[in-house]
């Protein structure tokens, strides 16, 4: 059984900080991309940051490149985010993604069920 939970949202002053985790079990966490999306209600989910399967390569979106940082444990099937210089437009639901293409098109695709982060002084 796959899973994915989230932890680590809450409320943070603007200029805070917060350590976002998602601990997975039920597939090979080293074999999967893992991404951090957020959603604000009424709004397309937006990809914030990737790490590849062996940590050695991030992507991140303009909108928190130089705040956000995405770092995965291999051995501990977590991967985290660490929100540095929070702004008022970071608020949202965060969700953990693990993603896998194998071959020439399957695609193994995971959500967890959403983190809480709000922003607000």
């Amino acid at each position: 059984q796959v899973q994915l939970v989230e932890s680590g949202g809450g409320l943070v002053q603007p200029g805070g900080s917060l350590r976002l985790s998602c601990a997975t079990s039920g597939f090979t966490f080293s074999s999967y991309t893992m991404n951090w999306y957020r959603q604000v209600l009424g709004k397309e989910r937006e990809l914030v940051a990737s790490i590849r399967s062996a940590g050695d390569s991030t992507n991140y979106a303009d909108s928190v490149k130089g705040r956000f940082t995405i770092f995965r444990n291999n051995a501990k099937n977590t991967v985290y985010l660490q929100m540095n210089s929070l702004e008022v437009e970071d608020t949202a639901v965060y969700y953990c993604n693990a993603r896998r293409i194998v071959g020439i098109g399957t695609l193994y695709d995971y959500w967890g069920q959403g983190t809480q982060v709000t922003v607000s002084s």
